[in-house]
């Protein structure tokens, strides 16, 4: 099972996206005070306990209490924020993002090979 790296300091941020050019990274932006992310993360670690891609690096920033490590990663990726979001990383560049409801097991399943 694949676990989630919690992002907590624009540092540490920063050295994933750096790193996502060995290795892909799935940074995933949650809201605890929010319902649809709630369901969103659900999905997420679904996902993760099933057979998720181990060629990729999961991380996740929450967006209320690590404020400035939510807003550098919309500000370095130049993507507007929302939460939920997911957001796939390759080389330091987005190649791949969705949102609220779109955020399932079998949407990132299908997206993270």
């Amino acid at each position: 099972m694949a676990t989630m790296t919690k992002m907590t300091t624009v540092q540490q941020l920063n050295a994933a996206l750096e790193a996502s050019s060995d290795k892909a990274l799935l940074l995933f932006k949650h809201s605890t005070r929010c319902p649809i992310s709630s369901g969103a993360h659900q999905e997420l670690e679904s996902y993760l306990q099933g057979t998720p891609n181990e060629n990729i690096e999961y991380g996740i920033i929450y967006v209320v209490e690590d404020r400035p490590v939510s807003n550098e990663a919309a500000n370095k990726l130049q993507l507007q924020h929302e939460s939920p979001q997911a957001i796939l990383i390759k080389g330091g560049e987005v190649v791949w993002h969705t949102s609220h409801s779109n955020i399932t097991a079998r949407a990132l399943h299908d997206h993270l090979v």
